[in-house]
């Protein structure tokens, strides 16, 4: 299959285990003509209700085009496995004279072929952000020859800046490996190879780990303290404009003599660190606190995956909401994907016990990661928040308009209602409207800011 039509894939596939069916769906070969292709698909009942019936058929006509490389997904679930039995992660900023650069669409198109036709047969890459590319490979790549192409095909103004992460160190766990992946990727996604710098892979994903300690004991006192504050921002009504509720969002305090310098870093550092627990809980008590002043007001609190599995968590979670019958009215979860479950039984117990209290649920950033897609199928969820990078591409082609189109389709095929993120024109707005999407996030209808009413 062409990797352009992978995205478009793995949702419509989702939506088989949830509805049974697989409507017929246009995607193409990984041949030099991209050849057209139907697929449709059954889920056959029985004994074994995993068994799937697939078909493919050719079709007339000419492939549409398409953009060369997948999404940051499909590179992030390649890079946790590559992490799992080797690899390299290969990491390519664009630059000009004044630093990162984001290039036109036209620029990036042209990157994105100069990438694919370099890629090995085992190869992935993916653009993380504007100006940013991934590649996975078992071999690893020649960059400076990838580099020189990158930079004809973008214009001779333009360098490149690079790093390369081998996988496979010895002297990590399995899970060590993963979580310093994540945070890499992260990093770079954010703020380029820069920050992969100060976070330590200089020296690969071991210098990462070492460095990290201490910053793990920085952040577990600061979450002592409480140094953070909460900002608020409207999710609204996308047919009356009405605001349904708020969504809690995460502000470290300002320092620049602190270790990590935002609520992304914030956020997915406790996760490597292994204190996401103690993150959640300390903002939860927080919104608490708003929620307890905000009558007729629900806010939406990030829940991680992490703390989402963990039977302490929930007893401690449940033991809160059971001792305040009027929090569950007033408070409404985001299961975030930075961090995948494991063990999805022991979170399956949990969100089955917070919908018994009347708690809604939303998966937060669908689409952002593979995992958003087994959630959906896994958990009984209320609503579905869709990954402000689709949004955007919704808004310029009808390629990426399907792709959301078909998250729509999924999601109220479990019965869950959609929230689009990061809506942030008139355009875009009507785009979401026209796809049948409920609810909207983004500046376009408020900025994070204090809670209306509590100053």
């Amino acid at each position: 299959m062409a990797r352009a039509d992978r995205g478009a894939f793995d949702i419509a596939f989702s939506g088989l285990a949830a509805r049974d069916r697989l409507p017929p769906l246009r995607l193409r070969l990984a041949d030099a003509a991209g050849t057209p292709m139907a697929c449709a698909g059954l889920r056959l009942l029985g004994q074994d209700a995993s068994r799937l019936c697939l078909t493919f058929s050719a079709l007339p006509g000419e492939a549409e085009p398409g953009p060369a490389t997948p999404g940051p997904a499909a590179l992030r679930e390649a890079a946790e496995r590559a992490a799992r039995e080797g690899g390299t992660l290969d990491l390519i900023e664009l630059r000009d004279g004044g630093g990162p650069l984001a290039p036109s669409p036209e620029v990036s198109e042209r990157i994105r072929e100069t990438i694919s036709a370099m890629l090995g047969a085992d190869g992935v890459a993916g653009e993380l952000a504007a100006g940013r590319f991934g590649l996975i490979s078992q071999g690893g790549t020649d960059l400076a020859a990838l580099g020189a192409r990158i930079v004809e095909a973008a214009g001779e103004a333009t360098t490149v800046a690079t790093r390369s992460l081998a996988l496979e160190e010895d002297g990590l766990t399995p899970l060590q490996r993963t979580r310093a992946l994540r945070h890499a990727l992260a990093c770079f996604t954010r703020d380029g190879t820069d920050a992969l710098e100060r976070e330590g892979f200089a020296d690969g994903l071991s210098g990462f780990v070492t460095a990290a300690y201490a910053r793990a004991v920085w952040l577990r006192q600061a979450i002592a303290d409480r140094r953070f504050r909460l900002e608020f921002q409207p999710i609204v009504a996308l047919g009356s404009g009405e605001t349904h509720h708020f969504e809690a969002l995460l502000r470290p305090a300002a320092d620049h003599a602190q270790p990590l310098q935002d609520a992304q870093e914030f956020v997915t550092f406790a996760e490597t660190a292994g204190l996401s627990e103690e993150l959640d809980w300390a903002v939860l008590s927080a919104v608490c606190a708003a929620a307890r002043r905000a009558r007729n007001t629900r806010i939406a609190a990030n829940l991680s995956g992490l703390s989402l599995q963990s039977p302490a968590f929930r007893d401690r979670l449940l033991g809160l909401l059971d001792a305040e019958p009027l929090l569950p009215h007033r408070l409404l979860f985001e299961i975030t994907e930075t961090a995948e479950i494991e063990d999805e039984a022991e979170a399956v117990r949990t969100v089955e016990a917070l919908r018994a209290r009347g708690l809604p649920l939303c998966i937060d950033d669908f689409g952002a990661g593979a995992a958003a897609f087994r959630y959906l199928r896994a958990f009984r969820v209320d609503f579905v928040k869709i990954d402000g990078l689709y949004v955007a591409a919704a808004a310029r082609g009808d390629q990426d308009r399907g792709i959301v189109a078909g998250m729509v389709d999924l999601a109220r095929t479990v019965g869950a209602r959609v929230v689009a993120e990061r809506i942030e024109t008139e355009a875009e707005a009507a785009v979401m409207r026209s796809l049948g999407i409920d609810y909207g996030q983004g500046f376009l209808f408020g900025r994070p800011g204090p809670l209306p009413g509590q100053g």
